[in-house]
Parts: structure tokens; sequence; C-alpha cells
């Protein structure tokens, strides 16, 4: 399976559909995104990680800045994506949601 580095801004869709987090704390994971235009309904999630990293403050804490996860879409399309903690600057209030990479690019054109 090759993989594609993306980096784009994608946009959950929540509409109809019951919402959960797959652990406390966590992000609502919306049962499908959209990318490109094209909507992606998540079939399952393969793997989930946290990243976290230093206080702005300068405090000696760690802070949790991003949720990771792989998903599988229905169509089989493997992602991993993020969600944004707390974007900061221009970026407040900005998308959350992130494509990072992608599987098999080719099979979505």
């Amino acid at each position: 399976m090759s993989e594609q580095f993306v980096s784009e801004p994608l946009k959950p869709v929540f509409a109809g559909e019951s919402q959960r987090a797959l652990e406390p704390g966590a992000p609502l994971m919306p049962p499908a995104f959209v990318w490109r235009e094209r909507e992606y309904p998540v079939n399952l999630v393969l793997e989930t990680w946290k990243e976290t990293g230093p206080c702005r403050s300068s405090a000696h804490e760690q802070y949790l800045r991003k949720h990771w996860y792989r998903i599988c879409t229905r169509d089989g399309v493997v992602m991993t994506i993020y969600f944004l903690r707390q974007p900061t600057g221009a970026k407040r209030g900005a998308d959350r949601w992130f494509l990072y990479t992608v599987s098999d690019p080719d099979d979505m054109e």
C-alpha cells in the first residue's frame, strides 16, 4: 500500500449520525469527512494516538496538541488524520481536522 503526504483540511460531516468520542477527552469522531469535494464515510478506526508538546508559557508542563487517527473509509481508503486541539494565532476558529496521509490516491480520482 502506497502512502501520499497530503496535509490538507478536512470538513467533518455530522448530519443525522450519532456522535461519539473514542475515549474520554477526545474529540467527537465524525461518521464522515469531506475532502476535495468528495465525502468519505469512516468505516473503521484502525489506530489512535496523541501528540504532546511543551507549554508555550515557559512552564515545565506538557500539553495535548493533536489527536491522531488512522482510519479506513467505506471504500477501503486508509487515511491518517488528526484533530488540532488548540489552533493558535490566525488559525483560531479555523479548520481543526486535517488529512495527513492517504493510501492509494490513484483509486480516488
